[in-house]
């Protein structure tokens, strides 16, 4: 018997999911992820990256003289003083600290005068610690633990990491659509709805969190190398938790929770003042 529809077609069910799309998209992003997995230095985590060094650098650098050209306009950009020598003096020892790693990045250091509690450090090592973070800082000791950070994620390369892991997305995403094609608008949609869900919850957080505890460690071996105190990290994120206000439950932040990187940083304590004591000797400290 056929059926007709209100229009005089002939009526016909929607298929349901093809998994055998999903699977076959699944192996691409497999064979795209083995072929270019590299390693963290410091870590030896194994990571996904595609772009080129030189690539890289180019649009750290783009970035960089966009930030900057906006703030040179601004008038925001500090050129001397005793915070500006800080920043330069404490950037250039941990820059001399990560010389074993460093792939050849031009290292710049700059100060600007903004109320943000803030730093960063772009891939080719273009850095910028803003005013607003000095007051928490509160020391040397303090500012070398964030300058470490930033320049941990430019050594890690985790910028680059994290277009190559939007990549793999958009190839399982396409694979995910490409199934659900057959199926109605409406369980489109919600399939697309999990999809994303899970993508966001289930990898790009927990990667980007992943991130940032990789940067924390990083920069706790590099301050410790430059002979800057590794027992200031737990107290600087101590401060930070508290003048940070209110915040999402861990699992829906792009960040650790302040709380969880105190435990971190005293987790990775003893190895940090090995370090310190064996660069630092007129500073041995015990733990």
């Amino acid at each position: 018997m056929v059926f007709r529809n209100s229009l005089g077609g002939r009526g016909r069910r929607r298929g349901g999911f093809r998994w055998q799309i999903l699977l076959l998209f699944a192996a691409g992003a497999a064979v795209y992820y083995f072929m270019n997995l590299k390693k963290v230095p410091y870590t030896d985590r194994k990571q996904l990256r595609t772009m080129s060094l030189e690539q890289e650098v180019k649009l750290g650098l783009q970035s960089y003289m966009q930030i900057m050209t906006e703030e040179q306009r601004k008038g925001n950009i500090v050129a001397g003083g005793p915070q500006y020598n800080a920043v330069q003096d404490i950037g250039e020892k941990i820059a001399i600290a990560a010389s074993d790693t460093d792939p050849g990045f031009d290292w710049q250091f700059n100060l600007v005068d903004s109320d943000q509690a803030n730093a960063f450090a772009l891939p080719g090592g273009y850095t910028a610690v803003y005013t607003g973070l000095l007051p928490i800082a509160q020391s040397e000791d303090g500012l070398a633990v964030v300058m470490g950070h930033e320049v941990g994620h430019a050594l890690a390369h985790h910028g680059a990491e994290r277009m190559a892991q939007q990549n793999m997305q958009k190839i399982v995403g396409a694979g995910v659509a490409m199934g659900a094609g057959g199926m109605d608008a409406g369980s489109q949609q919600a399939v697309m709805g999990v999809f994303g869900g899970i993508s966001q919850y289930g990898y790009a957080l927990p990667f980007s969190r992943k991130h940032e505890e990789e940067a924390d460690y990083i920069g706790l071996i590099l301050m410790s190398r430059a002979c800057y105190d590794p027992r200031e990290a737990p107290e600087l994120w101590d401060r930070m938790g508290a003048s940070g206000g209110a915040k999402p439950p861990e699992f829906q932040s792009t960040h650790p929770s302040p709380e969880t990187r105190v435990q971190n940083f005293n987790n990775w304590m003893p190895e940090a003042i090995e370090i310190y004591n064996q660069n630092c000797p007129d500073k041995i400290r015990n733990y």
